[in-house]
């Protein structure tokens, strides 16, 4: 009974999400895109509040997933630890990226130092060590594939 009420009233809830969007974009695609393109003060008028009614249902949706997400993790104290631990190798192969990372200067087609990009520079380092992180998960990924390949290989 319970769980028919919280469905009428998610259907309910969509229901309204559902026709303010459809409300703000029907009054966007009637502007013409001519005129928005041409008038600062109708793409305010139109265009922003549907834009930041996008945004707070993004919002939304990002926060209900994370608190729904830590409900989940702590009403299932298995899954916490598993994740826990996830975590910290994840931390791990992350410190081991970063010290593997250089941060040499970045440089354009010309052979000059971009903005931003010298030698030494802290943006260099958290890029580089965001390749090599990239790099060292997908080895990783790249040897459970093979992995669960020969397995499969193996069982047929």
């Amino acid at each position: 009974m319970e769980s028919n009420k919280l469905a009428n009233i998610i259907k309910i809830v969509v229901t309204v999400i559902a026709v303010i969007g459809a409300i703000l974009l029907v009054r966007v695609l009637m502007a013409g895109e001519q005129e928005i393109t041409d008038s600062v003060e109708l793409q305010n008028s139109l265009v922003s509040p549907l834009v930041y009614f996008s945004q707070m249902l993004f919002f939304a949706a990002v926060i209900i997933t994370v608190i729904l997400s830590l409900l989940g993790l702590f009403k299932n104290p298995e899954n916490l630890k598993k994740t826990l631990l996830g975590l910290g190798v994840f931390g791990v192969l992350f410190i081991i990226a970063y010290f593997s990372a250089d941060s040499n200067a970045v440089l354009d087609n010309a052979g000059k130092v971009l903005e931003g990009g010298e030698a030494g520079s802290s943006i260099n380092k958290l890029v580089g060590a965001g390749i090599v992180f990239s790099l060292i998960l997908g080895a990783i990924g790249l040897v459970f594939f093979l992995y669960d390949l020969g397995k499969g290989l193996i069982k047929s």
